[in-house]
């Protein structure tokens, strides 16, 4: 496959070297990577909505039913169900003050413009050709080649377009732990890379991983309980707002990121930056 990823390389460099970015109507700050595949793009994401006022998360949703642009929480209150909108719009939804799918990322920041918001987040978006603080997620595989023989969606060298690369260990740590933990769990999850879990699970745990975004059924999880007879599932909390409905007993593998203060102070000398912009061009 290494001559197509060639070619998928070309393709993509070049359609990201002739972009010309449009300018959004609200600060905006992208976090992405370079590479298909979980990389904690969601859980950063969380941690950034934490200290920025009225900020809007702006993603596309990806395997959601419903069609379009629409808001699917604000301040607490969710207007859609976990299908219509997503996996990770709904788990945002509960912790971010404004939260909007749009397939149109310019069609979503001017959404939450009209919906009072400050400063907008757009969730996987390094290769969307708009203006923004772009953050990213370094992760290096060992397959150096771009899709569909490798992982990266663009050569390393675009890290150079980053405003902010991010390590893990460096300028993040996860730390995880078990809510409601039981004698028996069995993990089931539908994430990217759910190898990455394996280090925060209890020894000689039975796991069963399912396609990333995956909507379960009620069937498929009695047949694993039927199978395994366990005291409860461990999912993470993308899991858990497909698997809560269903009535089985959950664990949870909660989350939490600690971010380097470095991060958070870069962020509010951009959006300083915009509004001292934004004065001078009034003025």
């Amino acid at each position: 496959m290494a001559p197509f990823s060639l070619i998928y390389c070309a393709i993509a460099s070049l359609k990201k070297r002739g972009c010309k970015p449009k300018t959004p109507s609200l600060p905006t700050i992208g976090v992405g990577n370079l590479i298909v595949g979980g990389s904690g793009k969601t859980p950063l994401t969380l941690e950034l909505a934490k200290h920025l006022p009225k900020v809007a998360v702006v993603l596309k949703g990806y395997k959601r039913k419903r069609k379009g642009s629409f808001i699917v929480g604000k301040e607490g209150r969710i207007f859609c169900d976990v299908k219509e909108c997503g996996d990770e719009a709904f788990l945002l939804a509960k912790e971010v003050w404004l939260v909007i799918v749009a397939n149109d990322r310019m069609e979503g920041i001017e959404l939450a413009k009209k919906e009072g918001a400050e400063v907008v987040i757009l969730d996987d978006a390094f290769h969307s050709c708009i203006k923004k603080f772009e953050i990213i997620i370094d992760l290096k595989p060992k397959n150096p080649l771009c899709l569909p023989a490798g992982a990266y969606r663009l050569p390393r060298r675009f890290l150079k377009k980053a405003d902010l690369i991010l390590k893990e260990g460096k300028d993040f740590k996860r730390e995880v732990t078990i809510k409601n933990p039981t004698p028996k769990m069995v993990l089931v999850t539908a994430i990217a890379n759910p190898k990455r879990l394996e280090p925060y699970l209890p020894k000689n745990i039975s796991k069963y991983y399912f396609p990333d975004h995956h909507f379960f059924t009620f069937k498929e999880l009695e047949q694993i309980w039927e199978k395994e007879r366990p005291t409860s599932f461990l999912v993470t909390s993308k899991d858990k707002v497909k698997l809560e409905k269903f009535g089985f007993e959950l664990s949870l593998l909660e989350l939490q990121l600690n971010l380097d203060s470095r991060v958070i102070e870069e962020i509010k000398h951009y959006l300083q930056g915009w509004k001292d912009a934004k004065k001078d061009s009034a003025g």
